[in-house]
């Protein structure tokens, strides 16, 4: 018999349930969920006000009927508390689920800065559809909202809240927005843009602490200065779920270590998505999510399939001064040739001292055209 348990319905784990159950209609399929279950694009939580989406408008199904799509069952408000890999059993607080193979979709988890203040445990988190319900709540009535990190998705945020009218801060201490994938020059006009459109930068400083202010907040940064705010969101990252699986003995590095079958170090066990650390990568984005759902799917049901990675580049959801970046392998040679653009954006390329492209990243209107150069990258994952 072949018994696939899946825990986690977001993005992965629900992309895989439907991948397996086309190539195998009869499979028993069992996913398990701490949530409700509800399946919705979780990247569209960082663009959903100016969409002019509420949170229940964005989940696009309840779990009851992804239970019925896909003939599956679905244990949601479900706490897995342990996995048995010798005897192949998953231990909840609803009782035990046995298993043949075994997938951990668990995501990321926010990474949460040590901040002082009695306003600390104020300071949001968004990382689900309940928490994005609770920041529209509280987003009700509020003005001025402080950004913790200008990463990918604080920008995100801060683009989404500009465009709501918001006065928006953003505070963290990078050289520039989104360091992590943009050289300098793509950055700088990604601040310079959000700027003109209302955004106040506080880099190369961080929070120190969050303190009560009549009906708001006032923050406190390393560099002395203090900020007013009406809410206070923290985006600095996200870290991949790894708690589950080193409780359960496999291996773990900066996510659950997978071989390119995404199978973990404990033979039965697989991770997929933002928890998956695979033959090296940790690719929190939905393109190879996806692509690894596909493999996981067939692997699963009988027919190895090793998951290869093309480039693959990453749109950043600022509508106000769009972003496609395909970042160089950390450990390449090479330089940025940057070509600044008429609107304020730029055309980055890296190449590599041969001359091969390496990566990119355009900005402005310039970020449409970069599409048409994916084809010379070389494959993340050959």
């Amino acid at each position: 018999m072949n018994r696939i348990v899946i825990i986690g319905t977001g993005m992965a784990g629900y992309n895989l349930a439907r991948e397996v159950r086309k190539l195998a209609p009869d499979v028993s399929l069992t996913l398990i969920t701490g949530d409700d279950g509800r399946f919705y694009p979780k990247p569209m939580l960082s663009s959903a006000l100016s969409m002019g989406k509420t949170p229940d408008q964005l989940a696009t199904a309840s779990a009851e009927e992804q239970a019925r799509s896909l003939d599956a069952r679905i244990m949601t408000r479900t706490r897995v508390t342990g996995i048995d890999s010798a005897g192949r059993m998953v231990t909840t607080d609803r009782g035990e689920v046995p298993y043949d193979r075994l997938v951990l979709a668990v995501g990321a988890e926010p990474i949460r800065p040590p901040i002082e203040g009695d306003a600390a445990d104020a300071v949001l988190h968004i990382n689900n559809l309940d928490d994005y319900s609770a920041f529209r709540r509280r987003l009700e009535g509020a003005q001025r909202v402080a950004i913790i990190g200008p990463g990918l998705i604080g920008c995100e945020f801060a683009n989404d809240l500009l465009k709501s009218g918001r006065g928006v801060a953003v505070i963290g201490p990078d050289p520039h927005p989104v360091s992590t994938l943009l050289p300098a020059a793509a950055g700088q006009a990604l601040q310079q843009a959000l700027g003109e459109a209302g955004a106040a930068w506080h880099l190369g400083t961080t929070v120190k602490g969050v303190s009560r202010e009549g009906e708001g907040y006032r923050l406190a940064l390393a560099n002395g200065e203090t900020l007013s705010a009406d809410l206070v969101l923290s985006a600095v990252g996200l870290r991949p779920s790894t708690a589950l699986a080193r409780a359960a003995g496999l291996e773990v590095n900066r996510g659950i270590v997978t071989d390119r079958l995404l199978q973990t170090s404990t033979p039965g066990i697989y991770a997929l998505g933002d928890c998956a650390e695979v033959a090296g990568l940790n690719l929190p984005f939905v393109q190879p999510l996806l692509i690894g759902a596909r493999a996981l799917a067939r692997t699963l049901t009988g027919e190895e399939t090793p998951v290869s990675y093309p480039a693959m580049p990453v749109m950043i959801k600022t509508s106000l001064h769009p972003v496609t970046v395909a970042p160089p392998p950390r450990e390449a040679e090479g330089e940025w040739q940057v070509e600044a653009q008429e609107d304020g954006g730029v055309k980055a390329l890296f190449h590599a001292p041969d001359g091969t492209l390496l990566g990119f990243a355009f900005t402005g209107k310039a970020a449409a055209e970069a599409r048409s150069l994916i084809a010379e990258l070389p494959p993340l994952l050959p």
